[in-house]
């Protein structure tokens, strides 16, 4: 549990961008690498801004099509191509991903030197890696759209190395297959990562939800219950909750009420309406269902 995640929040405002925020879109890094939520226009310019390496993305996670959270494609990958990228991007998102790609690649007049794979999300594990994995949770808006959970993998335990040493596993390579939730042989003898490890010192892989564009709905509970970190879109303050219905988007005391529904450790606010200048009022607002609140700010970073 050593390894640092970090938040970057590249762009904050929903549907259009203002003189302080830009289009909605977030990066988390972890292990060296950087996943991206959603690209709308301007992405670029704020990936150099908080030095966020675009070369080290290989994961893009789009919500839905609404043209500001995707319209930035098809400049990210060209700017990939124009600095000499040779390995393959994989694009996530909602049915239809691939023709939308395509039709920006065209659009673009971009034949990229390096696959660009696309990935049609359905609800439920969408990536899988050693150490993470990615999630997605239907979400209720005008069109199919999702929100995404990173998930670190649970520590189960704290490897005993006296107790593997004692069953007869020899220092070494073995150690390591153990350490990763492998079994290993012995002498004929199978002995399982239980049962040298110290179960007291588990301990659950940090956990942070986006949730995107939507009207709250008791259906992603679930998927984001227990987040460290719940980043949840506010397009409104509550004084504007019936336009937030017809819109299909949330206020802020709304997200704060999902917030504390769903047992997070700490909500942040983001993709807030250009008609709304002031941050404090959508903290206050949230902080009245639940007191720990952040509004995200452009450029905002979070190490946890």
């Amino acid at each position: 549990m050593s390894d640092k995640a970090k938040i970057v929040f590249l762009g904050t405002s929903a549907s259009t961008p203002t003189k302080n925020r830009g289009l909605n879109s977030v990066v988390i890094r972890f292990e060296g690498e950087w996943l991206l939520f959603d690209i709308p226009e301007g992405t670029q310019r704020q990936m150099m801004k908080s030095k966020v390496s675009y070369l080290k993305i290989n994961h893009v996670f789009i919500s839905h099509f609404h043209a500001d959270h995707i319209l930035g494609l098809s400049g990210l990958l060209a700017t990939m191509n124009i600095h000499g990228r040779d390995w393959p991007i994989t694009i996530y998102g909602p049915k239809g991903i691939e023709e939308k790609v395509d039709s920006m690649l065209k659009i673009a007049m971009l034949t990229p030197g390096f696959d660009v794979k696309t990935v049609e999300v359905k609800k439920g594990i969408i990536l899988k890696e050693e150490k993470f994995s990615i999630t997605a949770t239907p979400l209720n808006h005008e069109i199919e759209c999702f929100g995404y959970i990173f998930k670190e993998k649970d520590k189960e335990g704290e490897f005993n190395r006296q107790k593997a040493i004692k069953l007869g596993v020899p220092i070494g390579p073995l150690f390591s297959d153990l350490q990763k939730g492998k079994k290993v042989k012995v002498d004929g003898k199978t002995i399982n990562p239980e049962d040298v490890l110290d179960v007291s010192k588990a301990k659950p892989g940090r956990k942070i939800s986006l949730i995107f564009d939507t009207l709250p709905s008791k259906n992603y509970y679930k998927a984001i219950e227990n987040s460290d970190i719940l980043i949840h879109e506010s397009s409104f303050l509550d004084q504007m909750k019936e336009r937030a219905k017809e819109t299909m988007h949330s206020t802020a005391l709304q997200a704060g009420e999902v917030a504390k529904e769903t047992n997070a450790k700490k909500l942040i606010l983001f993709h807030l309406s250009a008609r709304h200048k002031e941050n404090e009022k959508f903290e206050h607002e949230a902080r009245t269902a639940f007191p720990n609140v952040e509004v995200a700010k452009d450029l905002m970073e979070i190490e946890l």
